[in-house]
């Protein structure tokens, strides 16, 4: 009998983190950074997982100048800051020493909330899922990290 995929993975030593798609086609998905919850928009194209501004006291980051310039989602050229050694938990998933870039999300939260979707803290991108060897199941709407 053939295996689904879930079973597949889960006995690989994956876990299982529920993703909830947004009016705006996203999937979101509830991470913690350094012991705080937040709301996330999961982003394959990002190349790095980011935080607003606005977040930087509630996940408790150390946030230090970057002459990195963002970019995306309508936006560019804009002034960043960097934050080392996060300690990032998605479900059972958990890595220490992530490094997350800071920077405006006003424009990625008024295009969500214009959209009737809610407001996130920030991105996770490739570099979270790359760590975790991510598969994403977008057909029943899960993501799976290797624990």
């Amino acid at each position: 009998m053939d295996k689904t995929l879930q079973e597949f993975l889960l006995e690989r030593g994956y876990t299982k983190i529920k993703l909830h798609l947004t009016k705006t086609n996203h999937f979101e998905i509830k991470a913690s950074i350094n012991g705080k919850k937040g709301l996330f928009i999961l982003d394959t194209g990002a190349s790095s997982s980011c935080v607003g501004f606005d977040s930087i006291e509630t996940f408790k980051l150390q946030a230090e100048d970057s002459d990195i310039k963002a970019a995306g989602a309508g936006a560019v050229d804009m002034d960043t800051k960097m934050s080392k050694r996060n300690k990032v938990k998605i479900g059972k998933w958990s890595h220490t020493r992530v490094t997350l870039v800071l920077f405006d999300l006003t424009h990625v939260n008024t295009a969500l909330t214009n959209h009737n979707s809610k407001p996130v803290h920030g991105i996770i991108g490739a570099d979270i899922l790359k760590k975790g060897k991510a598969i994403i199941d977008y057909q029943r709407k899960y993501l799976y990290l290797k624990v």
